[in-house]
């Protein structure tokens, strides 16, 4: 043991010397910073003013229009710190010179395409700017308006169809979702004075509602009620899963590249000439494993101390998900499962490295490694959903994705016959997993040439 003890303490302190270890050590530090700020100062800041062209040809509409965007623009501070959405602010300009505003929208529009594609600019508060968005609303508007009894195909009745939205921006629809309710409900109150119906009356009953509350039966009596940290704890799993993959994997690949350079330059011949082959092996895996943890904990260490420094400021969520880890079992949890697939993982990988004389040979076992440690990442949005369905049980049951699922799944309370059965039997899978990676440790280490095939390896471990 104290020969494995001093080949971890090696591996540890060679490893902590490379740059790649330090720069992994504060990159996660200085991303999160980052992202925490820029966050802040978007919700703080907000936005770039965006300018958009709006004509109204029935001259009905412009009015609504404007009021509903001038007070999505000066709420837009207090929408922010409610939904965590960055503001967004937008603001009318000039319909260019040259351009009627009376001429058929196909024409408008044609017209209106060099400054929508940046190609030329519009004037704003004298000064030219870029052209984000154009409305146009033909003067027959009324006549195309789609009612119940008349079926979809009345929108397109005076021949064409009705407002048309002109952007090159197709992600993000404030701004035709703001125009098209303002439109919409002025549509509806003059429906309701053409019909003789009070509008502010109707708008009262479809205002008037029964409360509603979500419980959740797992909370103790008088406590049920869910709350915003109880949304960021069922989801926060799905962190510390995307977090535990980039760790093993890192710390994998780690201990693959130092396998390989030391074999191809004979330091493992002067190695093994003072310890045994299974002494070496323990020795790297636990020294690796030690890197892997100093690493973890710096992260962690971050974690806790970027929600802290925000918790009580202007980002609302951060506080939830500070709430929501200093109410849960993840931190443990996290730690237990990141051992524990870690040296499952990593056992894999330094059987494989053994066998191999360049990263180059090695390539090709990681490339299948990768692809099994890929099904976590892709079911990860979907366990969270159902947590205790069918996918998510299976999987669990699966050594090599056990710590993933059930990392993702420690929030949802899964059946202690899950909780206490897939750790067992993930204890037993990586036994196994070293026993084996110790057989062909120690024939593969020092053979050259080309590496075995899968069955000359499995002779081997049967050997």
């Amino acid at each position: 043991m104290r020969f494995v003890f001093l080949v971890a303490w090696r591996e540890y302190a060679e490893n902590a010397k490379t740059k790649g270890f330090w720069i992994g050590l504060f990159m996660f530090p200085l991303i999160l910073f980052v992202s925490i700020s820029v966050s802040v100062l978007l919700q703080t800041k907000g936005a770039p003013i965006r300018h958009y062209v709006l004509v109204d040809q029935s001259g009905k509409f412009a009015s609504v229009v404007e009021s509903s965007l001038a007070q999505l623009k000066s709420g837009s501070q207090a929408g922010a710190r409610a939904s965590n959405a960055p503001p967004r602010s937008f603001q009318a300009a000039a319909l260019p010179a040259g351009i009627d505003p009376n001429a058929d929208l196909a024409s408008l529009a044609r017209e209106l395409k060099p400054y929508l594609r940046r190609e030329k600019n519009v004037t704003a508060d004298g000064r030219g700017v870029e052209l984000y968005a154009a409305m146009l609303i033909p003067r027959d508007i009324e006549k195309r308006i789609v009612r119940p009894h008349a079926g979809p195909q009345a929108a397109n009745a005076a021949g064409g169809g009705g407002i048309e939205y002109w952007s090159a921006n197709l992600a993000d629809g404030t701004l035709r979702e703001a125009v098209e309710q303002a439109v919409n409900k002025e549509i509806r109150r003059r429906e309701y004075l053409a019909r003789g119906l009070d509008a502010a009356a109707i708008r009262e009953v479809e205002q008037t509602r029964a409360p509603f509350a979500s419980l959740n039966p797992n909370k103790e009596a008088g406590q049920e009620a869910v709350s915003g940290a109880d949304i960021v704890r069922q989801w926060a799993p799905s962190g510390f899963v995307y977090l535990l993959w980039v760790a093993i994997f890192a710390i994998s690949q780690m201990l693959l590249n130092n396998i390989i350079e030391e074999k191809s330059n004979r330091i493992i011949e002067v190695l093994l000439s003072s310890v045994t082959p299974g002494e070496l092996m323990m020795g790297k895996l636990f020294g690796i494993a030690a890197i892997g943890l100093t690493m973890v904990g710096v992260w962690m260490a971050s974690l806790f101390g970027a929600l802290v420094w925000k918790s009580g400021g202007a980002s609302e969520i951060t506080g939830q998900l500070l709430l929501a880890l200093r109410t849960s079992n993840l931190i443990p949890m996290f730690l237990l499962y990141f051992l524990l697939g870690y040296l499952l993982y990593a056992t894999l990988i330094l059987a494989l490295g053994s066998v191999c004389n360049t990263l180059k040979e090695a390539q090709s076992y990681m490339g299948m490694v990768t692809m099994l440690m890929m099904v976590p990442m892709l079911t990860m949005p979907f366990i969270p959903k159902d947590p205790n369905g069918t996918l998510a049980r299976v999987l669990s049951w699966i050594p090599i994705y056990t710590p993933f699922t059930m990392m993702n799944r420690v929030n949802a309370h899964p059946q202690l016959f899950d909780l206490i059965g897939t750790t067992l039997l993930l204890l037993a899978s990586t036994a196994a997993a070293l026993w084996m990676a110790g057989k062909i440790f120690r024939i593969g280490i020092l053979r050259t040439g080309q590496p075995p095939k899968i069955m000359e390896m499995l002779r081997w471990i049967k050997g």
